[in-house]
């Protein structure tokens, strides 16, 4: 029985059921949709995972779980993800930042792949149907009451439980009766809100390359970067927002973000540069003359926060306007006052702990027949396809091993 009709729950259930057809797999899901984040993902493109084809390297982009994902990611890594839909009829591109779509570009080719091979493999579906509760047997196996439109008392075998990462501690409570540790969810993946943003104007201005700096804390990445009516986003704000979910949760999500609007320079290299320019190009006015490809709105933006007048040409610039100007492109200040989730694509990190779980088979060490698969584990990955990446692997092993 697999709990959960989400990525992980799908892979793990067609896993089982393939390797043995004569195998009863049924899949309780609590609401009436299947797959829905899959549906949403990508903007509704799906971005099923990232061409990163090495599991040393695949593992690098998981603030949560890497380390125990190698040997995994060796079983069923991204590679084996393409193939799988391939064999399927769906083929993946690849974008230039590494991420991975159908070609189709509509995340209805995955989600009906995934419907497609359960019902080809004689996986059984429960909607609207939860666990409400489920007693390991003497025997082996485990008695599971199921409440909803399919209420029933049923024994399984095997469990695999793809329930996916649960926002608050409690709804962790039935694993942490079984012994279970669980590590404290907390949300990642996230932007950050600025009210009093001197940006606010700017809404859907984006820049290729910047550097977020969170201050007096060791959290800084650099990536393309939004700016939102609400403050910023953008991949340089969401897998900061990944490698820092404990930290920022600590901080209640307020501080600084420093800007680094072009984190090629640093203040001796960006004086050099200036100074040589204003030498060779003294009677261009500043305002109207972006730099270092900065869009034009962001480039006036800076200049009149500099203090710049309208006129000034780079020949006439005081020394103050011009240092609070490097200021602003190395170092702009953001108060950084809460977060927002970014569009549908909610995670948390936290979960049922990894020392707890046999990486092989995704089988619990504590709790014979029991296994885990996707975000209830205590692994989550920054965007661009890795989250699913690590769905479908858990879920693939933990499927397998089941079907033992």
């Amino acid at each position: 029985m697999v709990l959960g009709g989400g990525a992980a729950g799908f892979f793990g259930a067609i896993a089982c059921a393939e390797a043995n057809p004569a195998a009863r797999v049924l899949l309780v899901e609590k609401t009436g949709k299947l797959l829905s984040k899959v549906r949403v993902s990508g903007g509704g493109r799906c971005n099923v995972t990232h061409a990163c084809f090495s599991a040393a390297q695949l593992v690098q982009h998981y603030p949560r779980g890497g380390k125990k994902l190698k040997e995994p990611f060796q079983q069923f890594g991204a590679q084996d993800t393409v193939h799988w839909f391939a064999q399927r009829g769906v083929a993946l591109k690849t974008e230039a930042d590494g991420r991975m779509f159908p070609t189709t570009d509509s995340s209805e080719t995955i989600a009906q792949a995934l419907l497609d091979a359960a019902r080809q493999a004689g996986v059984h579906i429960l909607l609207n149907t939860t666990a409400e509760q489920f007693i390991p047997l003497p025997e082996g196996g485990f008695q599971v009451q199921l409440t909803g439109v399919h209420a029933q008392t049923l024994t399984a075998q095997r469990l695999l439980v793809a329930t996916g990462g649960v926002p608050k501690t409690e709804g962790y409570n039935w694993l942490r009766q079984l012994g279970h540790t669980i590590a404290e969810p907390v949300p990642s993946l996230f932007t950050f809100n600025v009210p009093e943003s001197p940006l606010k104007e700017l809404m859907g201005v984006s820049v290729p390359h910047a550097r977020v700096v969170i201050a007096g804390e060791k959290l800084d990445y650099e990536g393309p970067l939004l700016i939102t009516h609400w403050g910023v986003s953008g991949p340089a704000v969401l897998k900061l927002s990944a490698w820092g979910a404990r930290r920022l949760h600590e901080l209640s999500y307020t501080g600084t973000a420093l800007v680094n609007w072009i984190p090629t320079y640093n203040e001796e290299t960006l004086r050099q540069w200036l100074h040589t320019f204003r030498d060779e190009n003294g009677k261009k006015v500043v305002l109207v003359n972006p730099l270092f490809g900065l869009p034009q709105r962001l480039w006036r933006a800076l200049v009149e926060q500099a203090g710049i007048g309208a006129d000034v040409r780079w020949s006439e610039l005081p020394a103050k306007p011009q240092n609070r100007l490097i200021e602003l492109l190395l170092r702009m200040p953001l108060a950084v006052r809460g977060k927002t989730t970014f569009k549908e694509e909610f995670v948390t990190c936290g979960g049922v702990v990894l020392s707890e779980v046999n990486m092989k088979t995704m089988e619990s060490r504590l709790v014979p027949g029991l296994h885990f698969a996707g975000e209830v584990l205590d692994i989550d990955g920054i965007t661009g396809g890795f989250n699913f990446q690590a769905a479908w692997t858990t879920g693939y092993l933990a499927g397998q091993a089941m079907s033992r």
